[in-house]
């Protein structure tokens, strides 16, 4: 028999660990350490998206729907096979960096998930695929596969242009786009409408035509903000545009339904869970807004020349959306255990770090005056976050043990 919890444990640990090397990351700014700051740079991003997002996403979507699917034993396989190949990634990337190693434990972890996209597309019982939340969830099984074509390209261009080329560079931005806008986002999206399922809430016909549209053509046309670095011919700025305006006015779709049921909703969801997802909501707004405003050439010109802006939107979304999203999800099928100090301590660390990091940008961009001694205060604002995980990991491991 599956043990969720001991899995969402897993995906905690993985947490734990970035967090760890997020603060390395920042004291690399104020102190030498005797590690290779690239390494641990590729290390940090790789976990957090393979191994805390992907584990904890991949166990709730295994839950809600292939738990009564009678392929217990085989995913069990796949599930500590998937761990073996993170495991490698993290024994790896800190010492070598992309070398022999690491890129086999990512080959191998590529096609771990097309198997589990394999499994859940062949797998999920019949009256299950009629459900809203499934379309939504399917479609974010193929933004997963769709974006494994980044990582492929980018072997493919390290071996014959390079990695200072700027197909080197789309190829990353390629993954990385559809892993956060296409699989997370519309994952997420896909689990709180089974949520909703769960309590006799659906979007209308006509409604879940709109936003599964809205949605998924909104996904495929920001990705054109990425390539908005070469500033390409305008065209492709109106690509990016019209595809954040399709996103806006998809979420618009849903938040309106939230507000809507949000009496019915209030009676199914703990007050810690429904404030979880009211963040996560917020911050959805937020990336959205900066999305568009990402979209126009002005804009796009100084957002790409600023990395302090990139980092600042990437860790919004992973953070602030990504994270709380997935962490509320984990409390509302009680998995975890939230004390309430980890909530203070993780938002404090959250808005101090974005707010340190987009400050930092903005000193160059707009000739705002230095903040004194900010990479001391960003590495502690970092702790302030490893405090809040570390302390949420080895709550849930004392409940237990």
């Amino acid at each position: 028999m599956i043990s969720f919890k001991k899995h969402i444990h897993i995906a905690l640990g993985y947490f734990v660990l970035i967090a760890i090397m997020g603060v390395a990351l920042r004291l690399f700014a104020i102190t030498e350490l005797p590690i290779t700051y690239r390494y641990i740079v590729h290390t940090h991003s790789h976990i957090a998206l393979l191994g805390w997002v992907y584990t904890g996403l991949t166990t709730v979507l295994y839950y809600l729907f292939l738990r009564d699917s009678e392929i217990s034993k085989k995913y069990t396989y796949l599930f500590w096979g998937t761990q073996a190949t993170i495991v490698g990634m993290l024994l790896s990337f800190p010492f070598t960096g992309y070398a022999l190693f690491s890129i086999i434990f990512s080959t191998l972890f590529l096609i771990a998930t097309y198997v589990f996209a394999f499994f859940f597309l062949k797998h999920t019982p019949k009256e299950l695929k009629s459900l809203q939340s499934y379309k939504l969830i399917r479609a974010a099984i193929w933004f997963m596969v769709l974006s494994s074509i980044g990582p492929w390209v980018v072997g493919v261009v390290m071996g014959t242009l390079g990695n200072t080329s700027p197909w080197y560079h789309n190829a990353i931005y390629f993954y990385l786009h559809f892993q956060y806008n296409g699989w997370f986002l519309v994952a997420l999206c896909g689990v709180l409408f089974r949520l909703f399922e769960q309590h006799g809430i659906t979007l209308s016909k006509k409604n879940l035509k709109q936003f599964y549209y809205l949605l998924n053509i909104g996904v495929i046309l920001t990705f054109f903000i990425s390539i908005l670095w070469m500033q390409p011919h305008w065209f492709f700025n109106a690509l990016a545009i019209t595809g954040s305006a399709l996103q806006i006015s998809a979420f618009s779709i849903l938040f309106g339904k939230i507000l809507w049921e949000r009496s019915t909703l209030k009676k199914y969801l703990s007050k810690q869970t429904g404030w979880l997802l009211k963040f996560a909501g917020f911050s959805l707004a937020i990336k959205l807004i900066a999305q568009l405003m990402g979209s126009f050439p002005t804009t796009a010109k100084i957002i790409s020349g600023n990395i302090d802006y990139i980092i600042s939107y990437l860790h919004w979304v992973f953070l602030g959306l990504a994270s709380v999203a997935l962490v509320a999800f984990l409390h509302h099928f009680k998995w975890i255990v939230l004390p309430k100090i980890t909530l203070l301590l993780y938002l404090a660390g959250f808005i101090l770090t974005e707010f340190l990091i987009f400050y930092r940008g903005s000193m160059s961009t707009f000739n705002l005056p230095a903040l004194p001694d900010i990479s001391f205060w960003l590495s502690a604002a970092s702790v302030l976050l490893l405090l809040a995980i570390g302390w949420l990991f080895t709550f849930q491991f004392k409940r237990i043990y």
